[in-house]
Formats: C-alpha cells, structure tokens, sequence
C-alpha cells in the first residue's frame, strides 16, 4: 500500500501530538517495510526524533510547490493543496493524524483521521471561543469525510458519539504508545548524571505534563502539603508553564511547600527517561485528557502510577495502578504515603502495569492500523 499523511506535526511538535505523530509513523514504517509511507508537510526541518524515521527507504516527505513556498501558504497548501498534488492519485490510504483531513482528496483514497480528544467541547472553558469554533469546524469535516475514525481510547469514542453525533461503526479504537526511549533501561550512572545536570534530589515524587488548569497539579501541590514534613519528598513538576502555573506556586507559598517543588521547564527530550525512572511514584490527578501518554512513560519505566478515577485513565494505566479522586486532596495524599511506605506493593504495581502496557507495542498498533487502513 501507499499511504499518505498529514505530518506536519510530525515536524514541528516536540511532545504530544508530534510524538503521535512519529510513533504512527515509526511503527507502520518498520513494522510493514514493503508498504511506502509518503510524508505531506509544509516545513520538512526535521528533529533529533525524526531522523532515524526518514533514512528508511519506504518513508517519503511531500513538500508544497515554491508557489506555496513564496508566498508562506503552508496552512492553505495543508487545507487544499495536498489534494492537488502528483502524487496523491498514487495513495491507496490517507491518514490525518491530528483531527484534520485536507479538503478533495480524490475518491478512490480511504480517507482515514486519528481523533486524540474533544476536551474543547467537554470544557470550553479552557478555551476561546474563536478556536473552540475553528477546532470543531475542522473535525467536522474530517468526521463527514473520513472512510474510518480512528479514536486512541474509548473515552474519545464515547466523546465522538456524544458531542458530534458520529456513526460508531466508523470508529475504530486504536491505542497509541510511547517512544521508544523510555523502553531502555537505564544504568544508575545515566540516571545519576541527569539529576546532577538538573539539579534533582536523590528521590521525589513526579508529575509531568503542562502546567494548566485541566492537569489539576494543585490538588498534588495541597496534598503534599498534608504529609508531615520529616515524611515529604521533593516534588518535580515537568512541563510547559501557562498562566495556571502562577497559581501554583501561590498556592504552594500559602501552604509553606513550595520549598518541596521544583518546576522543570524546556528539559531536553533525551533527559525525559532519566527523570522518569529516577522518580519514586508518578502522579497525574489530571481532570480529563484524551488517553495520558506520560501514564505510559511512567509505566515503561517502572514507576508506579497514581492517577485520577474516569476519563481514560483506567485505559491508559490498568487495574495496576492507584485511582483517586482528583478533587480530594486527601485521597491523594493517603494513596501517596500508601504508596511511597511499602516496596512491595510499589513492586506489584510496577510488574502489573508493566504486563498490562504490551498492547501499547508498536508492532500491535501497527497491526491494528493496518487492518484499520484494508476495512476502512
């Protein structure tokens, strides 16, 4: 088969949805080496995580025209034309790999779109008004034209049928996994290292993910707070800083804690698997997300996991890890010392997460997309 995608993320997204991106396209690439995998982007500048990707002989990138070029079209050529292009007429499958399908794509392609989440719409208040309308007017049409729906987790199935009204015999779950590097186990020297370069104590407590509001890390900033001192640990909070953060360290001042955090911004990706497997728990009493990938690099690095109750978490992280409310401060922090006091239920909850993430293998989700693409 030739398969086409919209990979401009693919390019230009450092984390999430660019790490999809290239973990889709990693898989499938080696996984299914006599299919060809045709890259469409309007920057083809590629990363440290993508090189090994595009040396592989089946995987092609599309650029626009110099006309789109002159004139900085990229979002147009995105929109409408990728489906002008030669070598379209070629593919046998195109893939939207982030909520988007460009506009005439010829009628013999199977048209297929990934749909990560639809948090704009389950809580709008995180949003403008302005990109809640642009985000839904995209998937819309993605929806309407794709042969196939791919959802990363039965939460956004459920979302896709709630909020927009989609046919579920569209819908295909399909998880996705993590990369690559947080499968190393790494040696305690490498782990060390990274600690000292980052000025990181000997153990703490992590949480990963963008400091705003729908991640909740107050809630794990006020039960950090309820810990008796000579038992607190650090606390590092890893992640992009929005407005919400300001809120936090407040917070963590008012409390008297903010002595125990740390906040960790712009980390190489290369350090991310060192941070991960020197933590002694992992903590995400997020709200609502899509699937959780740092629930994934946590597991593959043989942290235990405390995480919120509903949303996809249970889809994410298995019956292994720990489940809290992420309203209640005070679950959080009796599962926290619950947790850190006992080797061996912290071993248990590693071993069983660590069986439960193998249907997050690439060669799986590779396995599930093809037959996604052939009965589309």
């Amino acid at each position: 088969m030739n398969i086409g995608f919209e990979a401009k993320r693919f390019f230009t997204n450092s984390t999430g949805l660019g790490n999809y991106s290239r973990f889709i396209v990693d898989a499938l690439s080696v996984n299914n080496e006599n299919d060809n995998f045709f890259l469409y982007t309007p920057s083809n500048v590629p990363g440290k995580a993508s090189k090994e990707i595009l040396n592989r002989r089946n995987v092609k990138v599309v650029r626009p025209s110099s006309t789109y070029q002159m004139f900085k079209a990229g979002s147009l050529w995105r929109t409408w034309g990728i489906s002008q292009h030669p070598t379209i007429d070629s593919l046998n499958v195109f893939h939207g790999l982030s909520h988007e399908l460009p506009i005439g794509l010829p009628v013999h392609i199977k048209k297929i779109v990934t749909v990560h989440d639809l948090i704009f719409l389950r809580y709008p208040q995180f949003y403008r008004q302005i990109d809640i309308w642009i985000y839904k007017s995209k998937l819309l049409h993605a929806c309407r034209n794709a042969d196939k729906i791919i959802a990363v987790s039965k939460q956004t199935a459920s979302d896709l049928i709630e909020f927009l009204h989609v046919d579920e015999k569209k819908i295909e779950v399909v998880y996705q996994g993590c990369h690559s590097n947080f499968k190393r186990k790494l040696s305690a020297q490498e782990i060390e290292q990274v600690k000292i370069k980052h000025q990181l104590p000997a153990e703490y407590i992590l949480n990963v993910g963008t400091v705003e509001e729908r991640k909740n890390v107050l809630v794990l900033v006020k039960a950090l707070a309820q810990i008796p001192e000579k038992s607190r640990l650090p606390l590092i909070i890893m992640g992009k800083h929005t407005p919400y953060y300001q809120t936090v360290v407040e917070e963590a001042a008012k409390l008297g804690v903010i002595k125990n955090i740390r906040f960790l911004n712009n980390i190489p990706f290369a350090d991310f698997p060192a941070i991960y497997q020197g933590a002694k728990v992992f903590v995400y009493p997020s709200l609502f997300e899509g699937f959780g990938i740092p629930l994934v690099e946590a597991i593959e690095s043989c942290v235990p996991v405390i995480t919120s109750e509903g949303s996809c978490f249970i889809e994410a992280a298995g019956p292994s890890a720990k489940y809290i409310n992420p309203k209640r401060s005070d679950e959080l922090k009796k599962t926290l010392m619950e947790v850190l006091s006992d080797d061996t239920l912290r071993d248990q909850m590693i071993k069983g997460s660590t069986e439960y993430i193998q249907k997050f293998r690439p060669e799986v989700i590779s396995s599930n997309l093809i037959k996604a693409y052939k009965t589309a």
